[in-house]
């Protein structure tokens, strides 16, 4: 019975740490697109520079997990 009680707890953390993350997340990504509104608002960056530096930073993670998944000899 105590292994079973410790199993709930132990998925009750679990789930409040996915809530956590959830929450940090979304802050994270408010963030985010304050700054860019702002900047492209502010006339700093363009909105189709942002688009490519988004589209040339994607490229690059894309490529580097590449690499890691599949390393080559």
């Amino acid at each position: 019975m105590a292994h079973k009680a410790a199993i709930a707890l132990e998925q009750l953390n679990l789930a409040a740490k996915l809530a956590d993350l959830k929450e940090d997340h979304y802050r994270t990504l408010l963030t985010i697109s304050a700054v860019a509104e702002l900047l492209i608002d502010k006339g700093i960056i363009a909105p189709d520079e942002l688009e490519r530096k988004i589209q040339s930073l994607d490229s690059e993670l894309d490529e580097l997990i590449s690499a890691s998944l599949h390393p080559m000899p």
